[in-house]
């Protein structure tokens, strides 16, 4: 067995991922694992696994104990247990780095299209319908005060881009006073209940975990200002949709744009698709043909670190 595995992938090719271990002399394997199960099966001996989809926990570290390090194709690693990694010795990689500006990107296209109101016409134009009053009101985004919801990279690029186009940007994060990071003074930090009752935009950027489940939910959702527009492109399962879909419907809110949802793809016949304050994208943020060469060359450039026993740039566990 390769001593790296790449276990699930579901990209056109792994030529990123050759170049840097053609370059070290090393050998790859790509696999097309679905379940748990093929990835105990097909990948007894692998040291290292690099990781997309399937569940990385207890099951998989207990049945392949030759398997000491995980690297996890994107920022998100919720589909890793981190406290099973740490108790039979795994080290956990993401690689949160590659995708920022694309993903800031897109969370300004779903504000720009929400508050302009481009779904909404170019759906009703498409039915033959040249009307502008259909997209009333529209509100000035020079006006409005942006609330952005977890402020990391991805946050503080997104806040970076919106600084010129609003009025005033406030921000709520959970680490915000203990994880001794600095920010820009034209970010004001609030409450979580401020920031549902003050934005006029509020975009998500914050990670998938127990305490961000469901953050979304009716009580948020009500809390906001039926003006509001609404943006997701972080994890999905951060959202109730359910509660999403009754805001929207009821006019709770103004609006909402999704890049990611608790279950995908979504079902064709999901009730968001038949709302026109509603528009989403396939979790398609990341993406550009920059950002999708970068993810690939550090995940197996974060490889061959762990296999040479060099400094690890990525490491998500102290081991």
């Amino acid at each position: 067995m390769c001593e790296v595995v790449i276990c699930d992938l579901d990209h056109k090719d792994i030529n990123e991922e050759m170049n840097v271990f053609s370059r070290e002399g090393l050998d790859l394997l790509w696999l097309h694992c679905k379940t748990q199960e093929e990835v105990i099966e097909r990948c007894l001996g692998a040291r290292v696994l690099l990781n997309q989809y399937v569940r990385m926990d207890r099951k998989i570290f207990e049945a392949l104990p030759s398997v000491k390090c995980v690297i996890r194709y994107g920022v998100g690693y919720d589909n890793v247990s981190l406290e099973d990694a740490a108790a039979y010795g795994v080290q956990i990689c993401n690689i949160p780095d590659y995708g920022t500006r694309e993903v800031a990107d897109q969370a300004l296209a779903h504000m720009m299209s929400l508050v302009k109101k481009i779904t909404l016409t170019n759906g009703l134009i498409r039915k033959g319908i040249w009307d502008y009053q259909k997209s009333i009101p529209i509100f000035r985004i020079s006006d409005a005060v942006v609330g952005i919801c977890g402020v990391g990279r991805i946050g503080s690029a997104f806040a970076e881009r919106v600084r010129p186009l609003c009025r005033e940007i406030i921000a709520y994060d959970a680490e915000y006073e203990c994880d001794g990071r600095s920010f820009p003074d034209y970010i004001k930090f609030v409450t979580f209940d401020e920031l549902l009752e003050k934005s006029d935009i509020l975009s998500v950027h914050c990670p998938r975990s127990d305490d961000t489940y469901h953050m979304f939910d009716k009580n948020a959702f009500a809390a906001m200002k039926n003006t509001a527009y609404f943006i997701n492109v972080s994890r999905g399962g951060i959202v109730d949709e359910n509660a999403l879909f009754s805001a929207l419907e009821n006019g709770e809110i103004a609006g909402a744009g999704l890049d990611v949802v608790e279950n995908e793809p979504l079902d064709r016949d999901n009730p968001l698709l038949e709302l026109n304050n509603f528009s989403i994208s396939p979790h398609s943020a990341w993406y550009s043909e920059q950002s999708a060469k970068e993810l690939k060359r550090k995940a197996a450039e974060e490889a061959v670190r762990f296999i040479n026993n060099t400094p690890l740039k990525y490491a998500l566990i102290n081991l």
